[in-house]
């Protein structure tokens, strides 16, 4: 079948995401009100990449880039190969903070493609997208709230990855604290032992399965539902700062974790008037984004090439 593209660019606006939650390893996410932009166009030969923002100067400008990688591996699926892309990414998710950069990237790759290509919804539909996505990240925690907005629940079975989006109570209000330093998925994947007691397992999902019904209904219980046994504390050792402001702010009675591999630290719960962070944080109240990733035609506007982060240029 011959592959038609559209003739004009296409844009896609997606946000950052907080994967685990504390107990919800590899299974719950968040999304979160800080948006990367990302705008894409069929070219007539070679590959062009223009990063403003967040990551600007360092990330590549050719095939190397993940939202490149993104659109190749959908173009695939779709079964079409452009002779060239031209893309244009402002980016205000902190790169490699636990913020889910990479996984924005590669939503907004998948997406793209999709849109580029004249009957790419019925040749990729959004659980699809889903699934590609994942297989891409490697794990759907961070794809899934990217794609679908809200609080997310996310696993695999043999067909890939599936997710479903729940509502939020109004009294969730996430603060993130974001450190200078980086840090990579999997150096602290790594970290992790092959095995843990039974009882470690245990407590564990009894706690994600409260942090649903925390998340969506009772926020009282955020703190005793994010109790974590399985990932944080192995971590420990490899983020020490994080792992003290965890350990203060939930003594401080907020519910506090490790977002995603972290070194950002999300606190769901609001910290105290006058709570002492220091200086090597920045602080950040995020919304959370219930609409996920969102596509449209056309050229990013000068709003969108904007790069402000949580009202802080980048």
């Amino acid at each position: 079948m011959p592959t038609n593209f559209t003739a004009e660019p296409v844009r896609v606006r997606v946000p950052a995401t907080s994967a685990n939650l504390g107990p919800g390893f590899d299974a719950l996410g968040l999304a979160l009100g800080l948006y990367d932009d990302v705008a894409a166009e069929v070219a007539s030969g070679g590959v062009r990449v223009t990063v403003t923002g967040q990551g600007a100067g360092e990330l590549p400008d050719d095939d190397r880039h993940m939202v490149v990688r993104a659109m190749r591996a959908a173009f695939d699926v779709l079964g079409a190969h452009p002779a060239g892309l031209s893309v244009e990414c402002v980016n205000r998710i902190p790169q490699a903070r636990g913020l889910g950069s990479s996984s924005a990237a590669i939503v907004a790759g998948v997406l793209l493609a999709r849109a580029l290509v004249v009957d790419g919804e019925h040749r990729l539909d959004d659980a699809g997208a889903l699934r590609l996505a994942a297989e891409i990240e490697g794990h759907p925690d961070n794809v899934a709230p990217c794609l679908l907005g809200g609080f997310t629940v996310a696993w695999s079975e043999p067909g890939g990855a599936r997710a479903v989006s729940l509502p939020v109570a109004a009294a969730v209000r996430p603060t993130v604290f974001v450190p200078a330093e980086r840090g990579l998925t999997a150096t602290a994947r790594a970290a992790l032992p092959a095995t843990v007691p039974h009882g470690d397992a245990a407590l564990t999902a009894g706690r994600a399965a409260l942090l649903v019904h925390a998340l969506t209904t009772d926020p009282t219980l955020l703190l005793p539902a994010t109790v974590d046994r399985l990932h944080q504390d192995y971590r420990a050792a490899g983020m020490p700062g994080t792992s003290a402001l965890v350990r203060a702010l939930r003594a401080a009675d907020v519910a506090a974790v490790v977002s995603g591999a972290g070194p950002t630290v999300l606190a769901l719960s609001q910290p105290p008037a006058g709570f002492p962070v220091g200086t090597d944080w920045e602080i950040w109240q995020l919304p959370i984004d219930v609409s996920g990733a969102r596509v449209a035609r056309g050229r990013l506007g000068h709003a969108e090439r904007d790069p402000v982060a949580a009202g802080r240029k980048s």
